[in-house]
């Protein structure tokens, strides 16, 4: 694989993190509005799945075949929708930043089912990164581990469906196809969240600040971030994926101090720069994965 291609994927990549990243302070804006997880979920993937198919209808794209629009649409409904329902309910219970960082336990997982699944080269360079990130990811949340036990616990379910999730995602999406699968990955999540709203209420914000929250969560958090991510996977592979995405909790936490008001210390500074270093260490990387 070409130098460029690679760092324009890990680019990519880069910006997906950062996309995702602001998804705990637009939730935390959206519940401040009265809107309920299940019905915030529902309205995200709903705004995001109609944007994604008028992309898909303007541009002209073809349809995928039905055996992966059936594999896509499962995906969302099982992978996806399981993943974020977990992180968003984990939001109720601990800290944006503390979710953020225990969610990045699953580079490593992500790396390990590589190995194991797919028999994926893993490079001294993407252990020496994933050390860095990890470590970060640690030195920021022995800085305020504000959460309970079933935000401990819903965290690290997030990041081992997400780890599944990126993992299927990487053998069955084609090059050329992401906007495609993210349009049916979020319309299988789409049924998911409705039928959960059919049985739980539909709680829809009570202020316009919530509506701008969903809004901003469903074209940035979603399609812009999406669409990077499947884009830049592909030309990096899924474990390099995983540790450029590490960028994330960076994007969190200081969207969180100045945003949200949450602390800010010198842990989650040095943490911080860790990630960052991981980062760096990845992106120069001239091997094919």
């Amino acid at each position: 694989m070409k130098l460029s291609e690679k760092n324009s994927g890990v680019l990519l990549v880069a910006i997906s993190a950062a996309s995702f990243g602001l998804v705990p302070i637009f939730a935390k804006m959206a519940y401040s509005a009265g809107t309920s997880a299940s019905t915030l979920l529902f309205l995200r993937f709903l705004v995001a799945t109609v944007f994604m198919f008028l992309l898909m209808i303007i541009r002209k794209l073809p349809l995928p075949s039905g055996k992966e629009i059936i594999s896509f649409l499962l995906l969302g409904a099982f992978g996806y929708a399981g993943q974020a329902f977990c992180y968003f309910m984990a939001l109720n219970y601990a800290s944006a930043s503390v979710v953020s960082l225990l969610l990045y336990t699953y580079p490593a997982l992500v790396m390990i089912g590589s190995v194991i699944f797919f028999k994926e080269r893993i490079t001294t360079r993407k252990i020496v990164s994933l050390g860095f990130a990890l470590v970060g990811a640690f030195v920021i949340i022995g800085s305020e581990f504000d959460a309970s036990p079933p935000g401990i616990i819903l965290a690290v379910m997030t990041a081992v469906v997400y780890s599944i999730y990126i993992l299927i995602n990487s053998r069955i999406v084609k090059a050329g196809m992401g906007i495609q699968s993210s349009a049916f990955i979020m319309l299988g999540a789409v049924f998911v969240y409705g039928i959960m709203n059919l049985f739980a209420g539909f709680v829809p914000p009570t202020k316009t600040v919530g509506f701008v929250a969903i809004f901003l969560i469903a074209m940035i958090s979603t399609v812009l971030a999406f669409w990077s991510f499947l884009t830049g996977m592909e030309r990096t592979g899924a474990s390099t994926a995983a540790l450029v995405s590490t960028l994330e909790p960076v994007v969190t936490v200081s969207s969180s101090v100045i945003i949200l008001s949450e602390k800010l210390t010198l842990n989650i500074v040095l943490g911080g720069v860790l990630v960052l270093t991981a980062l760096i260490i990845t992106l120069p990387a001239k091997e094919s994965t």
